[in-house]
């Protein structure tokens, strides 16, 4: 579970594990690996049209990309308890709101950095537009938020609880 202000990421205990051990995989064996797929590609001659090389650089690419990712969320990760059940919006938490005011129309999801995203809930980023507009709002109020056309929405909190995975 995430939770992000400004630029810090909390992370519960067990995320953070997670997140580390990808790193050092990324950083150990994958980093080995693909340098022996890229070396066994240049072996087979004409690297312009050789398309296992550059599958491999490819691959290379997306994975020092995620390396570069997650070593700058774990430098300003802080690991800690989840938040508290105050029924103020905050992230970590699991929210449930209607839109417009249509109790019949809700939507529950949890407001989380998109590292602890899971098919069991839909994940909503705090920096996301509707992410935004929650947090802070209390059970009970309403919060308005843009939408990707320029136009404002209006949802009501019906529930904020820590997550429990």
């Amino acid at each position: 579970m995430t939770q992000t202000s400004e630029n810090v990421t909390w992370l519960t205990q067990e995320a953070y594990n997670k997140l580390k051990d990808e790193l050092e995989y990324l950083t150990g064996p994958a980093r080995t690996e693909i340098a022996a797929k890229i070396a066994a590609a240049r072996e087979e001659g004409d690297l312009r049209e050789n398309g296992g090389y550059h599958a491999a650089k490819e691959e290379q690419g997306k994975q020092e990309l995620r390396v570069r990712q997650l070593t700058q969320l774990l430098e300003n990760a802080k690991v800690g308890e989840a938040p508290a059940a105050d029924g103020v919006v905050a992230p970590g938490m699991v929210v449930t709101i209607a839109f417009d005011g249509d109790e019949d129309d809700t939507l529950s999801f949890l407001l989380a950095s998109r590292e602890y995203a899971s098919a069991d809930i839909e994940t909503y980023s705090p920096q996301s537009p509707l992410g935004s507009g929650v947090i802070g709002h209390k059970i009970g109020e309403d919060a308005e938020y843009e939408l990707p056309n320029g136009k404002k929405a209006s949802v009501k909190i019906l529930e904020a609880k820590p997550y429990t995975g």
